[in-house]
């Protein structure tokens, strides 16, 4: 292969380099910044070198595409002659082929087909720090072929970050790492302006702001950077009364011609709005400013509610740098960030990989189709997490996917699709019910939900059914192509029927779903991929919803689903802060559909549990979290009684028994001497006794059988179960429940502080020099000294130093307040008394 004149882009005084590196270490990691022409000059240079075909993996098709037509622009050929590209569901490559860029997904699939890629003697890895999941696996599946079956497989390698240090050792030999090789940019200076928000405006409404102060102050194309395509859609309504102003929608999603519209220059000045595929590797000519959202949308998995998707978050530091350089690519430029400054700071450094956040059934099902389900026979940039992974294996067993001796020909058949494994076993099971094609339809668009432009999927089908969108109908034509004519294979067991097969309506006939005079059922292919996210209306007019997984979903108002008592939800998200997650697309569906869709989630039995401040006995049928059907139990078993009042208590508390005064005293008594003197007085605190109820409470909750029996149990008998023995025999030695005193009284004592309290009037312990002590001496007691009106007039724990200094004052103020009590001077040498004693010594 012969190239012609590469254009002046930074990396060409490097391809010889590049080129011979690769040659002799035949593995290597190239740094080079986006714009230096590393995706489009290596792969041509490459060919040139090697006889084999050369295939560069790019994480997206958008850019798996622009690369094939850029590098066939250079070669003066059409795209699919000497370079082609492919993506899922279109390919333009031939026999005479030498360079093919092909989609991370897709390549995967086609090393689990040929694990030597006969025929191909270099892979280009292009824009590996981007971290996306199939990236990551195709890295880890290439260094395994390359260690058993291709040792001569060249390997490169290329980031657009200097933080090549992880990938040049996974690619290294031995203890040698591989070479990096670094190219470095011809860039211009962008100059940075940030654009806080304003209170309550909306992410739309500041880019909109930031865009047009852009056009005002630049010449040139804008780039501007949002989320999504809802984003793209709502900041070119803002933008839409622009004066000869071309705004220019640019995402993955788009139709092949509407993308290449924003990849080239246009006649009048542009704003093209963009998500992340104009990163790094795609050029969009003409730019002279860049506005950032300074967000991405990315994939995220909520385990614990069952919920995954894409979630906004914000962009890694490496991430707005290398989207402010598109300004700077061709003059110098500007950059506005739509966030204070001082946020800047706390970006993170990279972006987070997908492998860490995302679901990785997928990922699951290709691991078992390479032989090593779990993962650990490989080399990873970052391990796929156990538990994730877990998860994602016990998913794949669910669909009988996988079993006990690793993957099955089904599960095989299911990872041939291309797709999620869910949405591959709702195409399967699916057509076997309602025709290959109907499912189709519904697989299609649960895959791309940006098809749908609401939250009802009948609808959305209708309309699909009647424009007949290109990208939709050629995804639909694919799988189609897949399974029709042949046997579906059905997982009978989790079957779902549209008729009744005795003539009569099927339930999508019966909810008012047949589409274009079909008896399809869009809900049964829905809950097909989604059994637990089937959901019942959790109250009559009420838009919560609970789904069989156990989480609590919302309908939003103006959904066009109604009041419908049963939806299979298709696509649920959950909003950081909120309890409920918010359905984004679902069908209407009921029971009977519920119950032939997932068997695996009914269940049914005697429920005895404590709900809502009581014991309730019950006989449950349930779909999962959904109950179907209850009704009472009149004799439930005592075994589930007793538990049930047990989960009450942990509930609710010990205050459910009955503690008298005398209770209470007796647990503060054995608290005391379990503070004081330890074992074996036991603990008595509200922990210690609800981990040790069997010791103590067993007999009463065996003959108990709702709260009220609960609160009828006397709570001090139950307690003198823990006293120990023989050392019970002195508790009202070590802790009396009232101390004699020297009138002759016998006063409470208060074991609720610590030390324990004497409240008492002061003529009552004339004559003590020192007051007794408690737990053979160990503790002291704290007198609280009372007037003859019961008013405090001291508190101590010394009293000897009392009496001698603070026994004058209080004397003083008693002999005013009460002139018919006695006072003496020394108190110790007087007789206690409790009423005036008009024959005690006066002071």
């Amino acid at each position: 292969m012969k190239l012609p004149e590469l254009p002046d882009l930074p990396v060409r005084a490097a391809l010889d380099r590049i080129v011979a590196t690769l040659a002799e270490r035949e593995t290597a990691v190239l740094v080079a910044p986006p714009g230096t022409g590393k995706t489009t000059l290596v792969p041509l240079a490459l060919a040139a070198g090697v006889t084999g075909r050369v295939l560069v993996a790019e994480p997206r098709r958008l850019a798996a595409r622009a690369a094939a037509a850029r590098m066939a622009a250079l070669l003066g050929e059409p795209v699919g002659a000497t370079v082609g590209y492919a993506v899922r569901g279109d390919r333009k490559a031939g026999r005479d082929t030498r360079v093919e860029v092909v989609t991370s997904g897709l390549l995967v699939r086609r090393l689990q087909h040929d694990p030597e890629l006969a025929g191909v003697d270099v892979v280009v890895l292009d824009e590996c720090h981007e971290r996306h999941l199939d990236a990551d696996l195709l890295l880890a599946l290439l260094l395994d072929a390359r260690a058993g079956l291709r040792p001569d497989l060249r390997l490169l390698a290329t980031s657009a970050t200097v933080a090549a240090e992880r990938l040049s050792a996974l690619l290294g030999d031995g203890d040698e790492p591989a070479p990096v090789l670094e190219v470095h940019g011809r860039t211009y200076p962008v100059d940075i302006a940030y654009v806080p928000p304003l209170p309550r405006e909306r992410i739309e409404t500041q880019v909109a702001r930031a865009t047009r102060t852009a056009l005002a102050e630049t010449d040139g194309d804008i780039l501007v950077f949002l989320p999504g395509a809802a984003e793209i859609r709502r900041t070119a309504e803002q933008l839409s009364g622009l004066h000869d102003i071309d705004v220019i929608p640019l995402h993955g999603r788009l139709a092949a011609a509407a993308q290449d519209t924003a990849l080239r220059p246009g006649a009048r000045r542009r704003v093209v709005l963009s998500t992340a595929v104009a990163e790094s590797s795609l050029t969009v000519p003409g730019v002279r400013a860049v506005v950032d959202s300074g967000l991405a949308r990315v994939p995220r998995i909520d385990r614990a509610r069952g919920l995954s998707g894409l979630a906004t978050v914000r962009v890694s530091s490496a991430v707005a740098e290398q989207r402010a350089g598109r300004a700077g690519r061709e003059a110098p430029g500007r950059a506005w960030r739509c966030w204070p400054e001082y946020e800047h700071a706390t970006l993170p450094a990279y972006p987070e990989p997908e492998i860490r956040t995302t679901d990785l059934t997928r990922l699951a099902l290709e691991l078992a189709c390479w032989g090593t389900p779990d993962g650990s026979a490989l080399s990873w940039w970052d391990a796929p997490p156990p538990g994730g992974l877990a998860a994602g294996r016990e998913v794949l067993r669910a669909l009988a996917a996988e079993d006990r001796n690793g993957i099955t020909p089904r599960g095989r058949r299911m990872a041939a699709i291309g797709l999620h494994p869910r949405l591959s076993r709702a195409l399967l099971d699916g057509a076997a019910e309602v025709g290959p094609r109907a499912a189709a339809e519904v697989v299609t668009l649960l895959d791309d939900e940006s098809l749908s432009p609401g939250v009802d999927l009948v609808s959305a089908l209708r309309t699909l059914r009647r424009e007949r969108p290109q990208r939709w109908l050629r995804e639909v034509d694919r799988l189609t192509r897949l399974i029709d004519g042949s046997t579906a294979e059905p997982d009978r067991s989790r079957n779902i029927g549209s008729s009744t097969g005795d003539g009569k309506s099927g339930p999508a006939e019966r909810r008012g779903t047949a589409l274009s005079g079909q008896a399809d059922d869009p809900a049964s292919v829905v809950a097909l991929a989604y059994p637990e996210r089937l959901a019942r209306r959790r109250g009559p007019g009420s838009a919560s919803y609970l789904m069989a997984g156990g989480t609590a979903v919302t309908l939003p108002p103006g959904s066009g689903l109604g009041d419908a008592e049963w939806l299979a939800v298709a696509v649920a998200t959950r909003d950081p802060g909120r309890s409920e997650g918010r359905i984004r697309l679902a069908a209407i569906a009921d029971e009977e559909l519920a119950r032939r869709a997932a068997p695996t989630l009914l269940t049914g039995g005697d429920e005895v549990d404590w709900v809502d401040g009581d014991v309730v006995a019950r006989r449950v049928q349930r779909l999962g979290a959904i109950v179907l059907s209850e009704k009472p139990i009149r004799e439930p078993e005592p075994e589930l009684l007793e538990a049930a009042l047990r989960r009450g208590l942990q509930e609710l508390g010990l205050s459910l028994l009955r503690w008298s005064a005398d209770a209470v005293s007796l647990r503060q008594r054995l608290d005391f001497l379990h503070r004081t003197l330890g074992e074996p007085w036991p603990a008595v605190d509200d922990e210690s006794l609800l981990a040790a109820l069997d010791r103590w409470l067993a007999p009463d909750l065996g003959t108990a059988r709702r709260r009220a029996d609960l609160e009828r149990i006397d709570a001090g008998q139950a307690l003198r179960r823990l006293l120990p023995w023989p050392e019970a025999a002195r508790l009202d030695e070590l802790a009396p429940e009232r101390l004699p005193v020297p009138s002759g009284s016998h006063v409470r004592l208060d074991y609720s502080a610590d030390p324990p309290v004497l409240a008492v009037k002061v003529q009552e312990i004339f004559g003590w020099t020192e007051p007794p002590r408690l737990a053979d001496g160990r503790a002291s007691i704290l007198l609280h000294l009372l007037s003859p009106a019961q008013r405090p007039i001291a508190v101590t724990a010394d009293l000897p130093s009392f009496w001698r200094t603070g026994w004058p004052q209080a004397r003083a103020e008693l002999r005013g307040r009460y002139p018919k009590h006695s006072w003496p001077e020394d108190p110790t040498t007087v007789q206690p008394h409790r009423g005036t004693a008009r024959n005690a010594a006066r002071g």
